[in-house]
C-alpha cells in the first residue's frame, strides 16, 4: 500500500456510501468524501472519520459531467477509489420517459468514465498497486420488473468492471464490483418490505454494513489477486 492511503468514495454522504467510507477510515484509510448536493451530511460523514484519526476531504462534483469531474479530480491521487454513487428512477418500460433512461444510464454508468477516467494514469504513473471497486446490484444479474433502466446501467458496469481489470492486472491494480441485493437504506422506502423480504433465502433485507465488510476486504492488500469478480451481497436473492 506504500505512503499512499487514501480512498474516494463517490456518493458518501449516506446509505452504502457512507458505511463504506466509515468502514474503511476504520481500518486505516484516508478518505475523500464525496457529494452532489447534501454537504452538511458529507461533512458530518468527515467529521465522524477524522474522530477515527483518519484524514478527511469533502469533495462536491456531479459525476454525470466530464468537465467537472476532470476539473475537481486532476490533481488527484488515490491508493482506491469506490465507485458508489447511482440513481434509480424506476418505470415500467411503456411508460418510462427519455429524461428517465438518459439519467439513470448518464449517472450509473457514464459515471464510472467520468470519475475514473482522471484517476488511473496517475495511479499507474505513480506505480500504485491500488484497487477500484464498482457497485453494480441483483437487477443487473437477474432483471427486475420497472428497472429497465438501472439493471442497463448495473450491467454495463459489470461489463466495464471487467475489462479494466483485464487491462490493469499487469499493474497490479485490482478492479472488482460488488452487487447488492435489498439492502436497509433511504433508498428503498417506496418498496414492500415484507413482500421483498419473502423472496428473500435469508428472509431479511442486508444491511450497509455487510456490504461495507465486503468492500473494506477488496481494498485490502490480502485482496491483491482477487480482480475482474462480480460478488454479490443478497441474502440468496435472485429476483
Amino acid at each position: 500500500m506504500g505512503e499512499n492511503k487514501k480512498v474516494l468514495v463517490t456518493g458518501s454522504s449516506r446509505g452504502i456510501g457512507r458505511e463504506i467510507a466509515l468502514f474503511l477510515a476504520k481500518n486505516g484509510f484516508d478518505i475523500d468524501v464525496h457529494y452532489a448536493h447534501n454537504k452538511e451530511k458529507a461533512q458530518e460523514v468527515a467529521d465522524e472519520i477524522k474522530s477515527f484519526g483518519q484524514n478527511a476531504e469533502i469533495l462536491k462534483f456531479d459525476i454525470k459531467n466530464r468537465e467537472e469531474c476532470a476539473k475537481v479530480l486532476a490533481d488527484k491521487l488515490y491508493y482506491g477509489v469506490v465507485l458508489n454513487a447511482g440513481i434509480a428512477k424506476d418505470n415500467v418500460f411503456p411508460l418510462l420517459e427519455g429524461d428517465e433512461w438518459d439519467d439513470v444510464i448518464q449517472t450509473n454508468l457514464t459515471g464510472f468514465y467520468n470519475v475514473l477516467k482522471p484517476l488511473v494514469m496517475p495511479m499507474i504513473s505513480n506505480r500504485i498497486k491500488g484497487r477500484i471497486i464498482t457497485m453494480s446490484s441483483v437487477s443487473a444479474l437477474s432483471g427486475n420488473r420497472g428497472q429497465i433502466n438501472y439493471a442497463a446501467s448495473k450491467a454495463g458496469i459489470i461489463g466495464a468492471t471487467r475489462s479494466l481489470a483485464l487491462e490493469l492486472a499487469k499493474r497490479g491494480i485490482t478492479v472488482n464490483c460488488i452487487a447488492p441485493g435489498v439492502i436497509e437504506t433511504d433508498m428503498i422506502k417506496d418498496v414492500p418490505v415484507d413482500e421483498v423480504k419473502k423472496l428473500i433465502p435469508m428472509k431479511r433485507l442486508g444491511q450497509a454494513k455487510e456490504v461495507a465488510s465486503l468492500a473494506n476486504y477488496l481494498m485490502s492488500e490480502d485482496a491483491s489477486y482477487i480482480t475482474g469478480q462480480v460478488i454479490s451481497v443478497n441474502g440468496g436473492l435472485y429476483l
